[in-house]
């Protein structure tokens, strides 16, 4: 064993590393799967399956996030809080990919740059609990983990975690994978015309007329643009350029990653191939665990969630820890400080990082830190404390002169009603309408769209 020391942390590793050395580690967030021979025949038929991702679409993720640690690029990283494997219908995809492509022709128009969209889809199966058990009428069950893992029923049989799902985990990806790619190789008609966007909530909503006349104005120009350029190439949009969209979840079931995790021909390193861009969560990012112990040996870009109790030491060490090399692209840190913390806790944080002149990506996710429960028992989020999260964040990287390089939300094309605030004038009386989530509450479409209006004009005027 060799010990590396991390600004003050001392972290025993082994000398060696394999997909599988993480089981050396403790492990937060861990799964009891009852039935270790089970286990071990799912992952075993999963190392023989065809890989969801290459490895060339990987490194080519990795470059334009290199670029937008410059600010060449600009990312949006979106979807749903947890997927389910019913929301495999081509309704349901063809949605999200519609808000995510939707929101990001605006930020494009906002921030002049090319946006990298990084899609919460075809494996955002598993989340993380704050408790492992859940009590109801003094029951006491397994808390429902996602669907890669256990089932939301609050039954005994569907509670118990099953290693098949799994499978069924990465069958539904596979499935999503291959309408998606089908949709953005064909060109999504929805993106070309933004005049035809689903802008009617404005008209309805209490927005200042200089406000109504900017959001209007700005969908004048897109489609305009997108005309003009389509006149010019005497072509479609869709010909001229075809939209790359990469997937995300959170890596949070290190035995389906590892079962995905390989060598390719011709590239040195072992790439994780269940998804572009893996991320470590909040809860899962202790530095002699398992999480960290798996990430710190693939090849992919990895995210990590950076919460308000991080200390600009800890923050220090997860980048030596897991991006040692400093390659450009590789770590994109995710904070989600919430709206009462983002003006105290970041700027020390990011001024560390830059006086060290560590390589990272810098993305806000002001969703996570703005949770709270209501009196009658539903968790939402408020637009308005979003907004201000982003604001702050935004203004703490013009202060210390490092680059804000994306967003991070949670959201859905749907007319749900799990946040309230927003043009859309949801309120706490209006959640029991559509509170559809199968964990944490999203933005719907209206404020999704809202979001991003609200974020290119941030992004003007920075620039």
């Amino acid at each position: 064993m060799r010990v590396r020391r991390a600004v003050g942390l001392c972290i025993t590793r082994p000398v060696t590393w394999s997909p599988l050395s993480f089981r050396s580690r403790p492990m937060d967030q861990a799964v009891g799967y009852p039935d270790g021979a089970a286990l071990e025949r799912v992952t075993e038929r999963l190392r023989a399956m065809p890989p969801l991702c290459t490895s060339w679409e990987i490194e080519r993720l990795k470059s334009h996030l290199g670029e937008a640690q410059e600010g060449k690029r600009f990312v949006l990283q979106g979807g749903d809080c947890a997927e389910t494997l019913a929301d495999c219908t081509p309704e349901l995809i063809s949605s999200k990919l519609k808000i995510l492509l939707q929101m990001s022709l605006i930020l494009v128009h906002g921030a002049q740059r090319p946006v990298v969209r990084l899609a919460r889809m075809a494996g955002q199966y598993a989340k993380p609990r704050s408790s492992p058990t859940e009590t109801k009428d003094g029951v006491t069950l397994p808390s429902y983990f996602g669907d890669l893992v256990n089932r939301a029923a609050f039954t005994d049989a569907a509670r118990t975690p099953d290693p098949r799902l799994l499978l069924e985990g990465y069958q539904h990806a596979a499935m999503t994978l291959n309408f998606v790619r089908s949709l953005t190789a064909a060109g999504f008609a929805d993106l070309h015309h933004p005049e035809q966007w689903d802008l009617s909530f404005f008209e309805r909503a209490r927005l200042s007329p200089e406000l109504r006349e900017e959001y209007l104005r700005t969908s004048r120009q897109l489609a305009e643009a997108l005309r003009f350029m389509e006149a010019l190439g005497e072509t479609s949009i869709g010909e001229l350029s075809r939209v790359e969209l990469y997937t995300t979840h959170e890596g949070l079931n290190l035995e389906y990653e590892a079962a995905q995790t390989r060598q390719v021909p011709r590239r040195a390193g072992f790439y994780c191939l269940t998804t572009h861009l893996p991320w470590i969560g909040e809860r899962t990012r202790r530095l002699d665990g398992a999480h960290i112990e798996f990430f710190r040996g693939i090849e992919n870009p990895i995210g990590v969630k950076i919460g308000a109790s991080a200390t600009a030491d800890e923050v220090i060490a997860l980048i030596r820890a897991v991006s040692p090399r400093e390659e450009p692209g590789k770590l994109m840190l995710i904070t989600r400080m919430g709206a009462a913390n983002a003006r105290t806790v970041l700027p020390p944080i990011l001024r560390e990082v830059k006086q060290r002149k560590h390589r990272v990506l810098w993305v806000s996710d002001p969703m996570h830190g703005n949770t709270h429960t209501t009196a009658s028992g539903k968790k939402t989020r408020d637009f308005g404390a979003i907004l201000t999260e982003l604001e702050a964040t935004a203004d703490a990287h013009d202060e210390v002169g490092t680059v804000f390089g994306g967003v991070h939300f949670e959201m859905t094309g749907e007319d749900v009603t799990e946040c309230i605030g927003g043009a859309a004038g949801v309120t706490e009386a209006d959640l029991d309408l559509a509170y559809n989530t199968a964990c944490d509450p999203r933005l719907n479409y209206r404020q999704a769209i809202e979001m991003a209006f609200l974020i290119a004009r941030r992004l003007r005027k920075s620039r």
